[in-house]
């Protein structure tokens, strides 16, 4: 482990210890001294930026991927106003999630405390950087951060104006930490940082994903990827399976909550498919399909890549099934547990899909696109997990916390026979 990131390891988790029995108000203040120092050094920020946007341009960078990594006043801006209103979110640590008083009188609880150090590694745009930090720093955790080399002078900027902000609040200003480096190695040092990090999260696509997962000591909160599904049932309702199906797929097809495949059923298409082309096609959408779905038009023959891909574009596969059952083992073979969904006007169907379809989120007539923590109400996310331990689905304020168990008693003591209570030291009553 180099020197550089065992400095920057040690003082995060220096960090975390000291910020972990903060209460709110000091975790708001400095939030919102970040949003203020933001906003009045925007020009820093934006001029680092460009260096990263040249430089992005210069080595080819698709101008898609460009849009994502520039930042301009007015975006800074809006990453200022995210992290006030994180600030306003309710803090979950000391959350009592459960407790009672057992038979013996010792009084129990179950609390939510943070995490400890938590490393970010994730690609691209650097409004993550920002967002990411405020994220832990409210629930009150440190954080490393592992941003794309393509973002490096921005990410260090920003994570400067950061610490600078904290310096002059209760909160460490090591709670926030860019690992240093530009090189895959820095990577491996933040996956193999076991003892120093307690969790990683990484965000970006599945070849990122996968290799953290694959390689890392730190135990990982995998995230991200979608390969999502929208089932039309013999009993949908077709004006409302045309509409769920566009939405899911058009309204921003480069994101993980946007359809990737769509299943309907023989009953229905034979009235449904021709439609669904005719809709996809009219906003530029490429349709792969198996041999069923060809029947019905020009599609692209789709094998198992095609139903296994994540897209991230305006491309669907499309598939015909005998069953519900049949669509949930499709969704099973190829999805990827993030969000799928079933439109049908059978009550029936709907709880027999939600209780077979095992991911994060199950939509019942609606779009993909909803799950998201802003859309349920969280106010922030710093990802969607499709796992099962610890966090499953949009991981808000909650989700960045563990829980301890608090027992109090009044001298309680455990003996073979079961609870005595000792007696009370000279001079109590």
């Amino acid at each position: 482990m180099s020197e550089d990131f065992l400095k920057v390891a040690l003082a995060a988790k220096e960090a975390a210890a000291e910020l972990a029995p903060l209460p709110r108000a000091p975790k708001d203040a400095a939030l919102r001294v970040i949003a203020d120092a933001l906003v009045s050094r925007a020009a820093e920020i934006v001029a680092a930026n460009a260096l990263d946007v040249e430089r992005a341009r210069e080595g080819g960078l698709s101008e898609y991927m460009i849009d994502r990594l520039r930042l301009d006043v007015a975006r800074v801006e809006a990453v200022a106003e995210a992290v006030r209103q994180v600030a306003d979110l309710p803090d979950p640590v000391g959350e009592v999630i459960r407790g009672n008083t057992l038979p013996n009188g010792l009084e129990l609880r179950q609390l939510r405390v943070p995490l400890g150090v938590i490393g970010i590694i994730y690609e691209g745009r650097p409004n993550v950087t920002v967002d990411a930090a405020a994220l832990c720093l409210k629930s009150g955790n440190a954080t490393l951060l592992r941003g794309s080399s393509s973002a490096y002078e921005s990410n260090t900027a920003l994570v400067r104006i950061m610490q600078d902000a904290l310096a002059g609040t209760e909160v460490p200003a090591g709670a926030v930490q860019l690992v240093p480096g530009l090189t895959r190695e820095s990577v491996k040092e933040l996956m193999r940082a076991r003892g120093l990090v307690d969790v990683l999260i990484p965000r970006g696509g599945a070849s990122l994903i996968n290799s953290v997962v694959e390689e890392s000591t730190v135990p990982v909160i995998e995230t991200g990827v979608g390969n999502c599904h929208v089932y039309i049932d013999a009993e949908a309702d077709q004006d409302l399976a045309i509409a769920i199906l566009l939405n899911s797929k058009v309204q921003r097809p480069s994101v993980c909550n946007a359809a990737e495949t769509f299943l309907v059923h023989a009953a229905v298409a034979d009235a449904f498919v021709p439609r669904a082309l005719a809709a996809l096609a009219a906003e530029g959408v490429t349709v792969h399909g198996d041999d069923r779905i060809a029947a019905y038009g020009d599609v692209v023959p789709a094998g198992e890549e095609d139903f296994g891909a994540e897209y991230l574009s305006l491309d669907i596969a499309a598939a015909v099934v005998d069953s519900l059952e049949e669509a949930v083992a499709h969704i099973r073979k190829y999805g990827s547990g993030h969000t799928d969904a079933i439109v049908t006007r059978s009550v029936s169907a709907s709880r027999r899909f939600v209780a077979l379809v095992d991911s994060a989120a199950v939509a019942v007539n609606a779009s993909t696109r909803f799950t998201d923590g802003g859309e349920f109400g969280f106010g922030a996310e710093i990802g969607i997990s499709t796992q099962k331990l610890h966090a499953r689905g949009p991981m808000g304020l909650p989700e960045l916390t563990s829980t301890k168990w608090v027992y109090t008693g009044e001298g309680h003591l455990r003996t073979g026979a079961g609870t005595v209570i000792a007696p009370c030291a000279a001079g109590d009553s």
